[in-house]
């Protein structure tokens, strides 16, 4: 097969799911990102923590529209951000003077370990790419950023999706631990 031949691909788009999945899909994340996003606005706001950062929009894909996907289970979840976080921080004190490369090394680098580890999670990448270019508030946490709130906000997340995913009789998370 030809270099530009693969990139016609091999396969149909996988068919429409029905409301009900739809619906749990929206109740779902909206009770984990209206979680995360209440412990950070009611109870972190006013310290130098922050609990909701731009990944977990990502994740919430995942373990609440997609529950079967391998990247979408509680070893990814957890595993993908926190060791993404460790690498996006690791990055940014290495080289942090010149973002560009700090962002290209922390997000392969995050890529790589989450293969190593089994725990591939696409947010993760944006996790080490928020370590990187997050600002001032993200870079004085330092490794605490791995906690809270990559950690935190994960097992959060986590929690809602466990409950709110078996609610259905034709749902179940998770696949795997």
């Amino acid at each position: 097969m030809s270099y530009f031949q693969k990139m016609k691909g091999r396969t149909q788009s996988p068919p429409r799911v029905g409301a009900v999945e739809i619906a749990w899909s929206w109740i779902g994340s909206f009770l984990g990102i209206a979680a995360v996003g209440l412990i950070h606005f009611k109870l972190l706001d006013s310290t130098a923590l922050v609990m909701i950062i731009g990944s977990f929009g990502a994740s919430a894909v995942l373990i609440y529209g997609a529950v079967r996907s391998p990247l979408a289970q509680p070893r990814n979840l957890i595993g993908g951000h926190v060791f993404s976080a460790v690498i996006g921080v690791t990055a940014f004190q290495l080289v942090g003077g010149q973002l560009w490369l700090a962002s290209a090394l922390a997000v392969s680098t995050a890529i790589a370990f989450m293969h190593l580890t089994k725990t591939l999670h696409p947010p993760g990448g944006a996790t080490a790419l928020i370590a990187v270019i997050g600002g001032d508030a993200v870079h004085q946490l330092g490794y605490l950023y791995a906690l809270v709130p990559a950690g935190l906000g994960a097992v959060v997340m986590l929690i809602i999706a466990l409950l709110v995913n078996n609610i259905p009789q034709n749902r179940r998370y998770p696949e795997f631990w």
